[in-house]
């Protein structure tokens, strides 16, 4: 019995041995087209490391070099001409990186992960190309061929937002969510939100004025930070001639987004003018500076108010105020530079003007892209150039530490 024990010992332990080796080889050895490639060989190359090297440091045309070279040593190993047909695409020889994947679409006996990897890379090529319908194609092959292929179904997402196809980018993005392990997660209902508020804009356009408040609900249901969703619905009610529901809308995003309440300013201010009450707009900024002193946009807002509204000096009080804790918006001086105009430039006013202004820089293009730091005039919901949602900011440069207002 002991005995027989032993052997059992021995051929589970040869058994475990024999799979082991078998699938240490199977990591290195791969069957390509009939034949065994070493894969670690290819990896060890001295040019694939090198390319590697290289492509980490973002010296793209030395990992180029050194990648083909590795490709012309070994010619069979998919994943070095995969790599090098994407460094073409990043260095914009669009052509060049076509070609590269689609002669691997040639190769015999690939996997379907293997296809569906090299199809994506060539839907890029086509997407950076301009080819429209071949990205298009491409992509809806990847999805065939890997069905909860993430990337390619985003891609798809961001062609049909291009092309203004809201309903089918809502659809794609719904398809991922329930992909992922944490469907309906905050930013994809987030991005669902605001290719809802795109359908309402859509109605909105062709005077389905109904429609279009049934989708800027729904965004606001879906996420309650969807800002563009109620300036719009708040239009929207306007038009129909609802102004106490408009102002409350508006109102409600204030709540909502205290930092965007800038936005809803000028709505407000002739909404509660038409109903009679313009001095409920002045309450509405006085509580918002209370509830944040550094709002320089409230006192803009009230400034302007008061301007427009004769009240020369306490205006210009309000636009000072502002200038201190926002020196460099180019909004704020130009509605100094308006007030003086009209005191003709009563000279204890412009330097105090001047004082606070020492060190200040103006700048057109405040807004920046978080992802791509793509810069625009403008509050924009999403950005032209990588296409993500919600990513603006107001790049604000801090007032120099040592100005110091010169007294009136």
């Amino acid at each position: 019995t002991l005995m027989t024990n032993n052997l059992i010992i021995i051929a589970t332990l040869l058994g475990l041995l024999i799979g082991l080796a078998i699938g240490k080889a199977w990591e290195r050895y791969k069957l390509q087209e009939g034949r065994w490639i070493d894969r670690r060989k290819a990896r060890e190359s001295p040019h694939y490391i090198l390319g590697l090297n290289f492509l980490a440091s973002n010296q793209l045309d030395l990992a180029i070099e050194e990648l083909t070279k590795a490709a012309e040593l070994h010619p069979d190993t998919l994943d070095i001409h995969l790599i090098l047909g994407n460094l073409y695409r990043e260095k914009g020889q669009v052509s060049k990186a076509i070609q590269v994947h689609q002669s691997l679409l040639q190769r015999p006996r690939l996997t379907r992960l293997q296809h569906a990897y090299v199809l994506f890379s060539l839907g890029l090529d086509f997407k950076r190309g301009g080819f429209v319908d071949r990205a298009f194609e491409a992509f809806s092959e990847v999805v065939k061929l890997d069905s909860g292929n993430r990337y390619a179904l985003l891609n798809l997402e961001k062609l049909h937002e291009e092309q203004h196809q809201w309903r089918e980018a809502q659809v794609l993005r719904r398809r991922m969510d329930e992909a992922t392990s944490d469907p309906e997660g905050p930013e994809d209902q987030a991005i669902v939100a605001f290719l809802e508020n795109e359908l309402g804009l859509q109605a909105m356009r062709g005077d389905a004025l109904e429609q279009a408040t049934r989708h800027f609900e729904t965004a606001i249901d879906l996420n309650r930070q969807t800002v563009p969703a109620y300036l719009n619905l708040g239009d929207v009610q306007l038009i129909m001639g609802r102004t106490e529901k408009a102002i409350d809308t508006w109102t409600e995003m204030l709540k909502m987004a205290p930092d965007r309440s800038y936005l809803a300013f000028g709505r407000l201010e002739a909404a509660y003018a038409e109903s009679g009450s313009p001095s409920l707009f002045l309450e509405l900024c006085q509580r918002l500076i209370e509830a944040n002193p550094q709002d320089w946009r409230a006192r803009l807002a009230v400034g302007q108010y008061h301007a427009t509204h004769g009240d020369l000096s306490r205006a210009l009080d309000l636009l000072f105020e502002s200038l201190v804790h926002n020196p460099h918006a180019l909004a704020i001086h130009q509605a100094i530079w308006s007030t003086l105009i009209k005191l003709d430039f009563n000279q204890n006013l412009v330097r105090r003007y001047i004082g606070l202004t020492h060190d200040a820089v103006f700048y057109l293009d405040p807004h920046v892209c978080m992802r791509c730091r793509y810069r625009s005039t403008e509050l924009l919901w999403q950005c032209p150039q990588c296409h993500e949602w919600n990513t603006f900011v107001e790049e604000r440069i801090a007032p120099a530490e040592d100005s110091e207002e010169i007294p009136a």
